[in-house]
């Protein structure tokens, strides 16, 4: 693959970043697609194994994945557009910067675990606030609203990891595209993927 991740776990950060994912499948009624925050699950050394998530049972994906369970996950994590205003190069072209990532994955539906599947993903989500709230803070809404939701967990069968962050380019250009940049996170990913070509001057 072209612009591949240094390690797994940039794929693993880049999910934990960037919990709404496309789930995307396709059975002899047609396509489907979703966005759906998902939790990465790892093995004892730290791989991607799984995606864990749920949906609600009225959403026509679950009968395509019941039928095929094969399916795509794609992970859309910071983007930007590059402009030539942020080199001296004046022949330098403009392009577009990235990390994102296509899983194909096996869905298997797992009902039991439910509830399971939303609290952690609020745990997660409320993780560092002041006051975190917790699914059990609406434990009289839950009789109603759990019948309505299914868990699933996405098997991972391989990782295709895109992250297009700047090492094609010279010492000279990524210093100036990166000390150009507004601050944010694609200019975060970038100095991480170039921090031993990026000058000290330049503030993170």
């Amino acid at each position: 693959m072209k612009y591949p991740p240094r390690d797994s776990d940039d794929v693993v950060a880049l999910i934990d970043q960037y919990p709404l994912c496309w789930l995307v499948s396709a059975g002899a009624s047609g396509f489907g697609a979703s966005p759906l925050p998902l939790l990465a699950e790892c093995d004892a050394d730290g791989s991607l194994v799984a995606l864990f998530g749920h949906m609600a049972l009225s959403n026509p994906q679950v009968a395509l994945l019941r039928a095929q369970p094969s399916a795509l996950i794609l992970v859309n994590g910071p983007q930007g557009y590059i402009s030539p205003e942020l080199l001296g190069n004046p022949v330098w072209v403009p392009t577009w910067n990235y990390a994102m990532a296509s899983i194909p994955v096996d869905v298997s539906f797992v009902p039991d675990e439910t509830r399971d599947s939303i609290e952690r993903l609020t745990d997660r989500m409320e993780a560092g606030r002041a006051a975190p709230w917790k699914v059990s803070d609406a434990e009289e809404r839950l009789p109603k609203m759990l019948p309505h939701i299914i868990a699933f967990r996405a098997h991972v069968r391989a990782i295709d990891g895109r992250f297009k962050l700047g090492r094609d380019e010279s010492r000279t250009g990524i210093n100036e595209i990166v000390g150009g940049m507004d601050h944010g996170p694609l200019r975060d990913w970038m100095r991480l993927y170039n921090e031993d070509r990026l000058e000290k001057e330049i503030e993170a």
